[in-house]
C-alpha cells in the first residue's frame, strides 16, 4: 500500500460522490495503453481473428468490453541455449528467428490494414497515438521481445524500425549474441552486462529513436544499458523486487538507475512476477485435477494456462460456474494452497514504485497471452478494474492518466526527440 496519499484530497470525489462512476468517467478520458501483449500470428490473420471475442486474454470485443485504448503488439521470437544447439548463436539460429520475426511484424500489418481498418490502426509516433485516440480508433503500436532475432547485422535495426517496431529488448530467457539475460542469475554469465554488438545497438536504436526495453536482461546489463543509452530507456513488462524476489524484477538500485534516465518501468499483472507463492502440495493437485477431469478441463499449467482457464469461465452460464467455483473453495478448504496474486497485489507494486520514483517514472502492462494475468484483471474486458482499484487508493485523473499511458507516451517523445538530435 501506497505510504504517502498520492494526491490531494482536493482532486478526489467528495463522500457523496459515487466512487465508480467518478472512476468510470476518469477511465473514460484517459488513454489505456497496455505495454506489452503477446499474440500467434493464426489469430491477427486466419478467419478466427481478434474482430471476434475468441479465448484469448485479448482481442478487439474484450478490449472495447475493457476500456483499453492502445497495446504494443510483441514481436517475440524465442531462443534456444547454445547448450542445447550448437547453431544457437549462429546465423541459422539467427535466420529462423529473423523470420519468425517478420510473420509476427506482417501480421500486425495486415490486420491493421486489411482485416481491422476500422476499429484499430497502428502507430509509430507518440502523437500518432493521440490522433488515433481522438479519432475514437483503438491504438496499435509494436515491439520486440528478444534482440536474438536482429543476428549480427545492425541493418536490421533499421528494418524493423521501418517495420514499426518502437521499442525492442536486448534479451529474452537465455544469453544471446547482444547481452545476458536475467536468467545468468542460475546459469551463469556469458558477457557480464552487455555484449561489444549490443552496445552498437543500443546506440543505433537512439539513432533511430527506438526505446531500448530493460526486461529480461540481468542486473548487469541492465545498469549498463542505462549508462550507454543516450534516451530514456523502459521496462516493459517488468515488476518491483523488493515485493516479488524473483530475477525478472527489478530491485531498487535497478529502479534508480532507470529513473535517472528518464524512463519508466510498466509495471505487470504476471501472477509470479507479483507475488511468490509455495509449490502445491501432491494431495492439492490430484485434487485439482481431478475437479478439471469432472469439468473436462485441461491440465493446467503455467500462468498462460491459468489465465486462460479464468477467461473461459466467465462463458460459462452462471449455475455451471457457480457449481465450480462452489467445489473449487471446497477443495481450497480441504487442500489449502497460496493463492494466485489479484490486483490489489498488481497495485502494491505500482505503490511502490510511485513511492520510489515518483509518478512520473511508472506505468502499466499485463502480458496477456504470454503468462499475465492476475485476479480481477485477467483478460482485457477487465481493465477498467485497474482504474476503479487506483481511484480507491486516491489517485488523481492526472496521476492516473500518466500511469495509463500518459509516462510512456512521454518516453517514446523524448526518444523521438533525442533521435533527431543525433541524427542532426
Amino acid at each position: 500500500m501506497m505510504t504517502t496519499p498520492p494526491s490531494s484530497s482536493s482532486e478526489q470525489p467528495s463522500e457523496k460522490t459515487d466512487l465508480l462512476q467518478y472512476a468510470r468517467a476518469i477511465h473514460e478520458r484517459v488513454i489505456t495503453l497496455d505495454s506489452h501483449i503477446d499474440f500467434a500470428p493464426a489469430d491477427l490473420v486466419s478467419e478466427r481473428n481478434y474482430t471476434q471475442r475468441l479465448d484469448t486474454q485479448f482481442n478487439l470485443p474484450k478490449m472495447i468490453e475493457g476500456g483499453l485504448d492502445g497495446l504494443f503488439f510483441i514481436v517475440f521470437v524465442a531462443q534456444t541455449r547454445e547448450s542445447q544447439n550448437t547453431e544457437a548463436l549462429k546465423a541459422p539460429g539467427y535466420d529462423r528467428a529473423y523470420q519468425r520475426a517478420l510473420e509476427k511484424f506482417d501480421a500486425v500489418h495486415h490486420f491493421t490494414h486489411a482485416i481491422a481498418r476500422d476499429q484499430i490502426e497502428l502507430a509509430f509516433t507518440a502523437s500518432d497515438a493521440r490522433r488515433i485516440h481522438a479519432a475514437g480508433k483503438k491504438i496499435a503500436f509494436m515491439g520486440v521481445e528478444n534482440g536474438y532475432a536482429l543476428g549480427e547485422d545492425l541493418r536490421f535495426v533499421q528494418e524493423f524500425y521501418d517495420r514499426g517496431a518502437r521499442y525492442l529488448s536486448l534479451t529474452h530467457n537465455g544469453h544471446n549474441q547482444l547481452a545476458d539475460s536475467h536468467t545468468g542469475e542460475r546459469e551463469g554469465w556469458k558477457w557480464h552486462g552487455v555484449s561489444p554488438l549490443g552496445e552498437e545497438v543500443v546506440a543505433a536504436m537512439n539513432r533511430l529513436g527506438m526505446m531500448v526495453d530493460v526486461s529480461h536482461a540481468s542486473k548487469n546489463a541492465m545498469m549498463q544499458i542505462a549508462t550507454l543509452s543516450k534516451a530514456p530507456v523502459i521496462a516493459s513488462h517488468s515488476a518491483v523486487r523488493a515485493l516479488c524476489d524473483v530475477s525478472r524484477n527489478l530491485d531498487d538500485e535497478q529502479l534508480l538507475a532507470l529513473q535517472k534516465t528518464g524512463g519508466v518501468i510498466q509495471v505487470v499483472a504476471y501472477n509470479g512476477f507479483i507475488k511468490t507463492t509455495k509449490a502445491d502440495s501432491p494431495e492439492r493437485l490430484a485434487a485439482l485435477a481431478a475437479l478439471q477431469k469432472e469439468y473436462d478441463l485441461p491440465e493446467m499449467k503455467g500462468p498462460g494456462q491459468q489465465a486462460r482457464l479464468q477467461a473461459a469461465l466467465k462463458t460459462w452460464p452462471a449455475e455451471r460456474r457457480k457449481e465450480y467455483e462452489s467445489k473449487l473453495g471446497d477443495l481450497n478448504k480441504s487442500y489449502p494452497g497460496d493463492l494466485p496474486a489479484t490486483l490489489n497485489d498488481f497495485v502494491d507494486h505500482i505503490d511502490y514504485a510511485v513511492n520510489l520514483l515518483g509518478i512520473d517514472h511508472v506505468g502499466i502492462s499485463s502480458d496477456f497471452d504470454g503468462g499475465g494475468g492476475v485476479i480481477e484483471w485477467n483478460d482485457a474486458s477487465e481493465t477498467f478494474n485497474v482504474t476503479l482499484e487506483l481511484v480507491h487508493r486516491g489517485y488523481s485523473e492526472k496521476q492516473i492518466e500518466r500511469l495509463w499511458g500518459g509516462n510512456l507516451l512521454r518516453v517514446m517523445g523524448e526518444n523521438e526527440r533525442i533521435a533527431r538530435e543525433l541524427q542532426d
